[in-house]
């Protein structure tokens, strides 16, 4: 189920099926980078002006699940207009800085974006651009990235499925919320 907070910004009302922390799993590959499986956390979070601030975090795992060494962080600022275009400002941990520009989709939550500026440093490696979906399916936040090099052209490198994370405040706030149930507590199921 997706809540709005009271106090998120109103411009970002159709960016709300984001907010929070997510956590799951996905495969990266891509041409001169070793094949893995790789673990995922990204939040969105809000302070009540006009964007939504963006943290991801993502490390190789190995056979049975366990992280082994950090794969991408990356962390930006996502906003949205009254035409439901959609612009984010990204840092990545490689020396990549990006501006990105798409839209949210009619009647779904899903969004679609592609680079329109990418600044390098020198100790970065190639890259010139790249695409990224980003969808909300069946309360998972569902996301692949396509990217480009000068040598390989624009590709799916990553893709993800990632599951919310219940905060201890939002436990507390579904058990304020429990209708009053039977001593027994059996009755419930019945």
């Amino acid at each position: 189920m997706i809540q709005i907070p009271s106090d998120l910004n109103p411009q970002l009302v159709p960016l709300a099926f984001l907010l929070g922390t997510w956590e799951g799993a996905g495969v990266f590959d891509f041409p001169g980078d070793e094949k893995c499986n790789f673990g995922q956390e990204v939040v969105f979070a809000h302070d009540g002006r006009d964007f939504l601030e963006y943290t991801s975090r993502s490390w190789v795992l190995d056979a049975e699940g366990n992280k082994v060494k950090p794969l991408e962080s990356e962390s930006g600022y996502w906003r949205i207009d009254a035409e439901r275009n959609v612009e984010v400002v990204m840092v990545r941990d490689q020396g990549i800085v990006e501006v990105w520009y798409g839209a949210l989709a009619d009647q779904k939550p899903q969004i679609d974006l592609a680079t329109d500026a990418v600044a390098r440093t020198a100790a970065s490696g190639p890259y010139t651009g790249g695409k990224r979906l980003y969808g909300y399916v069946k309360g998972d936040l569902m996301w692949v990235g396509e990217k480009a090099t000068p040598e390989v052209e624009l590709r799916p490198y990553m893709s993800a499925q990632l599951k919310k994370v219940v905060t201890p405040e939002e436990v507390a706030e579904m058990a304020r919320n429990l209708p009053d149930m039977p001593d027994d507590g059996i009755a419930f199921f019945r």
